[in-house]
């Protein structure tokens, strides 16, 4: 498998850290590195660009406006010295964010996951949740094994593009499946749906501050169209 991909940063040095780490990467292609996302406007119609490395602060446009004019979207994982727009990176159905200075281990960490995500695409469709299912838990189909999945043991679950990934206690596991299917099939009294990108679990929500809600610790982002039913939860009117 080759993963075409591109580079757009408006920094000459990051731009050429970046073409080092896709160099060292056997299933990466380099298709071009650009200081501004206009001038990458004709090969993402061409749709040569399968992944894009996309900062956000740049001088034309901002990397995050210029995913808004972009359909189909690529694959995207965000590199940018600005922790704060981590939050409003999750629109886009991101592969991963990484902060600047970044480094080969964690960048690598990143690829890997969009090739295992693009792996599980490859097999054969079966339907990632089993009929077997019963009050307290329900079994999930990944990587050639069927996994038996406790409700108790879910903090959040995370959509991205047709994947869900399952952010539990000990392990986390990635299937194919949509978001809208996990939510038909989850118990509404234990679990709700944040954002269009996430479903949390009631148990473990701590804290709403602004459009965050905070999950054993971590902060999620609370989307526009889901905060009405999320401040009833805090019987916020």
């Amino acid at each position: 498998m080759t993963v075409r991909c591109a580079i757009i940063d408006d920094e000459f040095l990051a731009r050429e850290y970046l073409k080092d780490y896709v160099s060292r990467v056997p299933f990466l292609k380099l298709v071009g590195d650009y200081d501004s996302p206009l001038l990458a406007i004709e090969d993402l119609k061409n749709h040569n660009i399968e992944l894009l490395f996309l900062d956000i602060q740049m001088p034309d446009i901002s990397g995050l406006e210029f995913l808004k004019t972009i359909n189909p979207q690529p694959f995207v994982i965000f590199t940018t010295a600005f922790r704060k727009y981590a939050l409003e990176g999750y629109e886009h159905n991101t592969i991963d964010y990484l902060l600047k200075p970044i480094s080969f281990e964690r960048f690598l960490k990143a690829v890997n996951k969009l090739n295992d995500l693009m792996q599980i695409g490859k097999t054969a469709y079966i339907p990632a949740i089993s009929e077997a299912q019963s009050g307290n838990y329900l079994t999930v189909r990944a990587d050639r094994k069927h996994y038996k999945i406790r409700f108790d043991d879910i903090y959040f679950i995370e959509g991205q593009q047709a994947y869900v990934t399952f952010n539990m206690k000990e392990r986390k596991i990635t299937a194919l499946m949509s978001m809208k299917d996990l939510e038909e099939t989850l118990p509404h009294e234990q679990f709700i749906r944040i954002h269009k990108s996430f479903i949390v679990s009631r148990k473990y929500i701590n804290s709403l501050e602004g459009n965050q809600i905070d999950i054993n610790g971590q902060k999620l982002p609370v989307g526009k169209n889901y905060r009405e039913q999320v401040q009833k939860l805090f019987n916020i009117k």
